[in-house]
């Protein structure tokens, strides 16, 4: 069964809880409004372009200023959100509107694209899985796009994103001749096939729990949905606001989204729906599987009180006879007969087998 890691993330499943000493700042105001889950800030660049590559980890904000200038593509990747002193250099180096690094420090923010003078926010919820545990990752991720510069920020480090620097480190084509949109399109799709992954995993548990379901429908069973209806819930909490995201992000019209890769934005699109109608489905199948539960101890706990009200009916007239001849008249006729006992015997007998004949013809059970 998947887990949800930190506390911050089960909190998340139910609501967004506003911190007090949050109430009252200005939203441009730098401050780190989150959970904490990284030590410390790790700076990594790729620049490149179809000739070139440079890969390296940098420890200053002052060491990628050079590559805001040249013609190369650069992503810059930055995990951990929560130094301040860091984003506001990054702010000034690439001279941000003060908002962009304020949106980038609310891990709590709604997905979303804002586009501003000289770059383009996107916000989106990221799910993953935790080695072999199960466990669910959930974490923000916002992406600053410009014409030359992807900045990518994480909450935490991750390989989330390895299977992109693996096509830029093979020269991949595509990749290295496309731009920083095209670079984004490429985060965003790794991003939305993990929704997918994750619910796929989610989607097994919830297929073998209806197979046993008919066969085995004890305490557990029911357990188990519950335990399914408020994980899918919770990655419905961050697929819902990325499809809205994603479907706003292709309709926009924006100078640092070439035609060529305004294409692939529309392909998103499409993954995202999917994302979203298989949580849908499952989201039904689950509800069916609650109401084929209830049904069945339902119709379990006829099928009991039908063998008891049976068996109950079989015995009044019985219960009629003994009570009876059990009364303490002196003078009842058949008391003093040789054979009395034996005949009530027969008659009650009668009556129970002529009873269940009778019931059994109705079709009564």
């Amino acid at each position: 069964m998947n887990k949800f890691t930190d506390t911050s993330n089960r909190k998340m499943a139910k609501l967004i809880k506003k911190k007090k000493h949050e109430i009252g700042l200005s939203p441009d105001e730098l401050i780190f409004r989150g959970t904490k889950k990284t030590e410390k800030v790790l700076l990594r660049i790729i620049d490149f372009d179809a000739n070139s590559l440079i890969e390296e980890v940098v420890k200053k904000v002052k060491d990628i200023v050079e590559f805001q200038y040249k013609d190369t593509v650069t992503w810059i990747n930055i995990d951990g959100l929560h130094n301040t002193e860091i984003m506001q250099e990054l702010a000034t180096t690439f001279n941000f509107d003060s908002m962009v690094m304020a949106e980038v420090m609310n891990t709590d923010a709604r997905p979303r694209v804002i586009e501003y003078d000289n770059c383009a926010l996107i916000t989106i919820k990221m799910l993953s899985q935790e080695g072999n545990s199960g466990d669910t990752i959930v974490e923000n991720l916002s992406l600053i796009l410009t014409e030359s510069v992807l900045i990518s920020f994480q909450e935490r480090r991750g390989d989330i994103f390895e299977p992109v620097r693996e096509r830029i480190r093979k020269q991949k084509k595509r990749i290295r001749n496309g731009g920083t949109d095209y670079l984004t399109f490429a985060l965003l799709d790794i991003v939305i096939d993990n929704y997918l992954y994750v619910l796929s995993l989610l989607g097994e548990k919830v297929e073998k729990l209806e197979e046993n379901l008919l066969v085995n429908p004890g305490k557990d069973v029911i357990n188990q949905i519950n335990s399914y209806k408020r994980e899918l819930n919770f990655l419905r909490k961050s697929i819902k606001p990325a499809k809205e995201m994603i479907f706003s992000l292709a309709k926009m019209d924006s100078e640092l989204i070439t035609e060529a890769t305004d294409v692939h934005f529309k392909e998103l699109q499409d993954n995202i729906s999917q994302a979203s109608d298989v949580s849908d489905g499952y989201r039904d199948i689950l509800s069916d599987q609650l109401n084929i539960y209830h049904t069945t101890i339902s119709s379990k706990l006829n099928d009991i009180m039908k063998f008891l009200t049976v068996f109950s009916v079989i015995f009044i007239p019985l219960t009629f006879i003994a009570g009876i001849y059990g009364t303490n008249f002196e003078y009842v006729p058949e008391l003093g007969y040789k054979y009395s006992y034996f005949i009530m015997w027969i008659v009650m007998i009668a009556v129970a087998i002529g009873m269940l004949i009778f019931f059994k013809r109705k079709k009564w059970f």
